[in-house]
């Protein structure tokens, strides 16, 4: 017995070990850890329990029946973040570039199968070179049964993608159906044709970053929720994250002991924000004063900046905020922006995260590219996002909510639990000057003094139908408030709100706009 265990823990450690100190080397030589270094970062002090360690692949032909090294190329596991279990599955690039086989992906669906048994959420930390073109259409059945798996715990449990290295082909696939990507600048890259393809096709010439790295996906994409400089930066995100998130769809996101008063006044937004609509300003300096201590993580803060989305917590409860970004294009809303927000949306009613939504938008983008790029269509993804979002829902209304945009932005009307404004608020069709100019067109074009009559017109409507106490007369402002007194206001209805309980009607699924 004695003997057998023995030589158990050498094969243990000669599998931990991997290939050898010179593809360790190799490794790091291109900046990137292993993938044992890796999950040491990930787990809380290093802890990990490991499955399938000890398994082979079994394909013939090529040369691999001379090479069925232990692991196959990727680590698949379990451990502790913050106290909760989480499971992982790592490749190894040091062992066939990390390239997907028949048994390394069998390793992947028996470990999401157990993160779904457990209700935990899943890791993916990525670093392959993409199926294993040696064991043919074996390898493209196991991306077929990841991608499976994808979508069937999409909104069950928390997926996250960690780009640490290539992803090309249909390997990109699986990370576009988790619920957030993370790149790392200068290591990783997803593209489903590389440069040389491109090339061929296109006749451009464009490097690997500039096609798909981290930027690229930040910015341009939308594909990378978050881009950082290191690994261990990146990691040490990908935790803090989670600790944002439940551990499933059954749960809520852990509530922290609050510190920063939740009947705090935020007097510093009576000059954050300026009256006049015509003036930007920065929302995440009215994010920051509002939540617990100033913590907010921000979500695709590269794409579609004139919109913020992101997590934070409010009275120790997290809370997912929605808010126009006047500093960018005005915070009209456009194509990306309608897509960030209506995924962002969407992932926080399938973990039960409430939404606060900030309000000051001028209405939806115009142009030729807009509407032929689908602004309809794409808009109408936010619209249905919160119209079908069964989480607290409130709506504060900052400076002006202006046509259909007001209406997307979790009006009352659309679903929101309770919407209350600041007293500067102007929520109409459209803005003062654009409505006198239609409503009293012929009249300032026979004016004497068209100049004259239009800006008295333009004061008419505002004062009829623009003051701060319209929607509220009407009830749909719940009411108008002291923005000194708006931390504790939203806090107030979230905990009003805690315990909602809304039902859908009984159907499979919507079919939502695409």
């Amino acid at each position: 017995m004695r003997t057998a265990a023995a030589r158990l823990t050498d094969i243990r450690e000669r599998a931990r070990c991997g290939p050898g100190e010179r593809a360790t080397q190799a490794q790091h030589a291109r900046g990137k850890l292993t993938v044992r270094e890796r999950i040491a970062l990930l787990f809380d002090d290093g802890a990990f329990t490991e499955v399938d360690g000890l398994r082979r692949h079994r394909a013939t032909g090529f040369g691999l029946e001379d090479r069925r090294p232990h692991t196959d190329g990727v680590v698949t596991g379990w451990g502790p973040v913050h106290g909760r279990t989480v499971f992982v599955y790592a490749h190894d690039f040091r062992i066939f570039g990390g390239a997907l086989g028949e048994a390394h992906a069998e390793k992947i669906h028996k470990l999401m199968d157990l993160a779904e048994a457990a209700g935990a959420p899943i890791v993916g930390l990525c670093d392959g070179a993409g199926a294993r073109i040696q064991e043919g259409v074996s390898a493209l059945a196991g991306y077929g049964g990841i991608f499976r798996r994808n979508v069937r715990n999409s909104g069950v449990l928390p997926q996250i993608s960690v780009m640490l290295g290539p992803c090309a082909g249909g390997a990109a696939y699986s990370p576009a159906l988790t619920d957030f990507v993370f790149m790392v600048r200068d290591t990783s890259q997803m593209f489903i044709t590389g440069p040389d393809v491109v090339q061929a096709v296109t006749g451009e010439s464009i490097t690997q970053d500039a096609l798909g790295g981290a930027d690229a996906h930040a910015t341009t994409s939308g594909v990378a929720a978050f881009a950082y400089d290191t690994e261990a930066e990146c990691l040490e995100e990908v935790r803090w994250l989670l600790s944002m998130l439940p551990s499933n769809n059954r749960e809520t996101p852990p509530e922290l002991p609050v510190e920063d008063p939740v009947d705090r006044r935020t007097e510093a937004l009576l000059d954050l924000v300026p009256a006049d609509v015509r003036q930007a300003y920065d929302m995440r300096l009215v994010i920051e004063e509002i939540v617990d201590d100033g913590e907010f993580t921000e979500v695709h803060a590269g794409w579609a900046q004139n919109i913020v989305c992101g997590l934070a917590r409010l009275g120790g409860r997290v809370t997912g905020i929605v808010a126009n970004q006047p500093a960018q294009l005005a915070g009209v809303l456009d194509i990306h922006a309608s897509e960030k927000a209506a995924r962002f949306v969407t992932m926080c009613d399938a973990f039960n995260i409430p939404l606060v939504t900030l309000v000051d938008v001028p209405g939806f983008l115009p142009g030729v590219d807009q509407e032929h790029g689908g602004i309809i269509r794409h808009g109408a993804k936010l619209l249905y996002a919160y119209c079908n979002a069964t989480v607290p829902r409130v709506q504060l209304i900052l400076r002006k909510a202006y046509g259909g945009a007001y209406i997307v932005m979790d009006s009352r009307s659309i679903g929101a639990d309770i919407s209350l404004a600041w007293p500067i608020n102007e929520i109409a069709v459209m803005g003062a000057e654009g409505a006198a100019g239609v409503i009293f067109r012929r009249e300032i074009a026979a004016a004497d003094d068209p100049e004259a009559v239009r800006s008295a017109r333009i004061e008419e409507y505002r004062e009829q139908l623009m003051h701060p106490y319209y929607a509220a007369e009407r009830g749909l402002v719940d009411d108008v408030i002291d923005p000194a007194e708006t931390r504790a206001r939203l806090i107030d209805a979230l905990a009003v709100l805690h315990a909602k309980h809304a039902a859908l009607p009984s159907r499979k699924h919507g079919n939502q706009p695409q």
